[in-house]
């Protein structure tokens, strides 16, 4: 296959010569299978055992021909390398307009904002991995918590994201999006990297792909650990692997791939109450915590086969996987409002088998215009024996409130036309149906019960080639997605026994986007979309019991305007703005008795934009800058979260197969917060009926960290 680079760009490869650049060879090919599946012409699809050509350069947002909304793109590894990242889930912030944060311990999965979505954990973006889902349907801490530290970025290959209900292929827990990571099956070379920074924070990663029979045997073992900022240090371990192995046949292609990822033990500094923040006595300091024993453990260890299968009928994926997962959260947001002499710390449990299948054909016909169709069917089971929710001093168990063993399967079929009617008009008709089923057996048996339901979600999609190198997006959508199961089925609350409304099992979501996309501009892609989605249900967190909890319905509208320019081979250039409208239909109750329709932590603006050197002489470096705007975080608008602005940076030489580099994290040493709450607490000495404040989490503060790298 040819490799030419030009000013039409898909994955990036930025160095000439060198271990990296080399692998981003491999990204290539995820790149020309994505040309296939959407939208290459109906000659190439019929010649399976031909890559088409591939373009290369930058990131992957010049789409052109095979994208069908301003808000679908993707990024390779070569323009994620060179990022400085503080934890690996901000690899997610190469969407446009998403932010990545923290709230708690560095074992616990990350807080995602986009599109006017407080989606904390993952309520309402879908994120997989070669497929794979993440997201965990009634999970105890949060519906479709989304935990990626078992993630490795090395071997991250690329992320397709896509924003929107445009998408037939994708279904629950994409109210505003989704994005699957893909990774690498060939490294060019083995990999030795050792890190370490301010805070305890060290590393190490050893990572190859040797040969082995007719495939690739890649495999990875990273470790890492970090104490944090914070007073009480996080003492936190993770241990991560992957093997996986990969081989190609005459007209078939293979991949199996097994991984395990173990966080034994963390503490964590949860969200604070402000009024707790001082030099007073008694008060504590900004990372300080209001219960050092707050932590947890987790665990997952999983296993999936993919096969994809072409010919002249057209191409055959497969893929199957199962995964074990665990977590053991102790958490502590209110302190002593519910228990004044044993604190309100609890334990939330979750473990689960999950297991799951996706299976869809693509193939092209000419009828008038080029035509492809694509039919798929995706199933997945998730066997939840133990769900619980304990009230904890210490971590010791002081009673059982909440212990639910959980069932719940969901199917869903779904068929996708493309026609190409004209060279400047192109149309894609799609329909996914999907239904649910889900059964609790409660401690409270008031509670246990199942339920079923299944939806709907047409989608249509018109795209114009008015200009050359320039496409304008007409897209319209329904979509979905769904509620804690214990939430459908419950009846009283499990502590008070008093009477309590159950929830739908399936939430409608409607969506219409208008975009464009352009790369006139040599080296400049640039888009830009405005967006509309209503919600018949906001999922929000509660900070006083720790879940996600099923409010009213929202609307949102907004506009965000990407951009991605490389000047020269050694200077790449981006930035992204996301601006927001969010609000509630109805009035919802906020915490001081008042009314309102802001939709708490829902970010008006969302700012990024970074830089990344590359000379030929060895010598790199990257800053990237993430900016949000002040937001409301109560219903009536009465208090608000200030603005943030973070900026990374990383410089490094590269020389032979060496490679050394350092990492200024928070370079400006900015005092905002990752995440503000407003709720009602108590600390000790208070009122019974506590008070309410702020609940601050702080960004970490300047720190630098170090790395060498080996290529083998």
């Amino acid at each position: 296959m040819e490799i030419r680079a030009t000013a039409d760009l898909t994955i990036g490869m930025r160095r000439p010569a060198g271990p990296t650049s080399r692998r981003c060879a491999a990204a290539l090919i995820a790149v020309g299978v994505l040309q296939v599946e959407h939208g290459a012409g109906a000659e190439e699809a019929t010649q399976p055992n031909q890559m088409p050509e591939v373009v290369v350069r930058g990131r992957a947002e010049d789409l052109l021909g095979t994208a069908v909304s301003a808000s679908q793109g993707a990024v390779g590894e070569a323009d994620l390398e060179d990022l400085p990242l503080l934890r690996r889930g901000e690899l997610l912030e190469a969407v446009p307009g998403m932010v990545v944060t923290q709230h708690s311990g560095d074992g616990k999965a990350n807080q995602y904002f986009l599109r006017g979505f407080n989606l904390d954990h993952g309520t309402d973006f879908a994120f997989s991995i070669d497929g794979v889902p993440v997201n965990l349907p009634s999970h105890a801490h949060g519906q479709g918590y989304s935990d990626l530290n078992f993630l490795i970025p090395e071997l991250v290959e690329s992320i397709e994201f896509k924003k929107g209900s445009f998408y037939p292929e994708v279904g629950d827990f994409s109210g505003s999006g989704a994005a699957d990571i893909h990774l690498v099956s060939k490294l060019p070379e083995g990999i030795a990297n050792l890190q370490g920074g301010q805070f305890g924070y060290a590393r190490a990663l050893l990572a190859d792909s040797p040969m082995l029979g007719p495939g690739t045997l890649l495999y990875a073992l990273e470790y890492n650990h970090t104490n944090g900022p914070w007073d009480v240090a996080e003492h936190s371990n993770r241990y991560d692997g992957v093997l996986r192995y990969h081989w190609d046949g005459a007209r078939n292609e293979y991949t199996l791939t097994g991984s395990a990822y173990w966080a034994p033990d963390w503490q964590s500094t949860d969200q604070v109450a402000q009024r707790a923040l001082g030099t007073r006595p008694g008060q504590i300091s900004r990372f300080g915590s209001l219960d050092p024993t707050d932590g947890g453990r987790t665990g997952r260890v999983a296993l999936s086969f993919d096969w994809t299968h072409l010919d002249d009928g057209g191409t055959t994926k497969l893929l199957v996987y199962g995964f074990y997962y665990r977590l053991n959260l102790f958490s502590d947001f209110t302190y002593f409002l519910q228990d004044q002499t044993n604190g309100d710390q609890f334990e939330q449990v979750d473990l689960r088998f999950v297991s799951g299948a996706d299976l869809r054909h693509t193939w092209d016909r000419v009828w008038g215009g080029q035509v492809r169709n694509t039919v798929g069917l995706q199933a997945r089971n998730d066997t939840i024996p133990d769900s619980g929710l304990n009230h904890t001093a210490e971590r010791r168990i002081l009673q059982v409130r909440i212990y639910d063993q959980i069932e719940e399967f969901s199917a869903g079929v779904f068929g996708n036309n493309q026609v190409q009617w004209r060279p400047w008009l192109k149309s894609e008709l799609g329909v996914r149906g999907d239904v649910f089923a889900v059964d609790v057996d409660s401690n409270t048996a008031a509670n246990s019960g199942d339920a079923a339901a299944w939806i709907l979600s047409p989608k249509t999609t018109l795209v114009f080639d008015p200009w050359k190198k320039t496409e304008i997006y007409l897209d319209g959508g329904f979509g979905f997605h769904s509620n804690d199961a214990r939430g459908v089925t419950v009846t009283v609350d499990p502590i008070t026994l008093a009477p309590q409304g159950r929830a739908p099992l399936l939430v409608r979501t409607k969506g219409a986007e208008v975009g464009a996309r352009t790369s006139i501009v040599p080296g400049l892609v640039s888009t830009l979309s405005l967006w509309f989605l209503q919600s018949n249900s906001e999922l929000t967190f509660s900070g006083d019991s720790g879940d996600t909890q099923a409010n009213g319905p929202s609307r949102k509208y907004g506009v965000e305007w990407a951009n991605f320019y490389k000047p020269t081979r050694w200077l790449t250039l981006s930035a992204d703005l996301a601006l927001t409208h969010a609000r509630y239909l109805d009035d919802q109750l906020a915490v001081d008795n008042q009314s309102g329709r802001f939709i708490a932590n829902s970010i008006p603006m969302v700012i990024s934009a970074a830089a990344v050197v590359e000379t030929p002489s060895g010598i790199f470096g990257g800053v990237r800058l993430r900016y949000f705007s002040s937001q409301p975080i109560i219903e009536d608008d009465s208090r608000r979260q200030p603005e943030s602005t973070i900026v990374n940076a990383i410089g490094g030489y590269r020389f032979r197969r060496y490679e050394i580099s350092a990492e200024a994290l928070n370079l400006f040493d900015s005092k905002a917060d990752d995440i503000a709450y407003y709720y009602t607490s108590r600390l000790p000495g208070e009122p019974a009926a506590g008070m309410n404040d702020f609940h601050v989490h702080p960004t970490e503060p300047f720190q630098v960290r170090a790395s060498l790298t080996v290529h083998y």
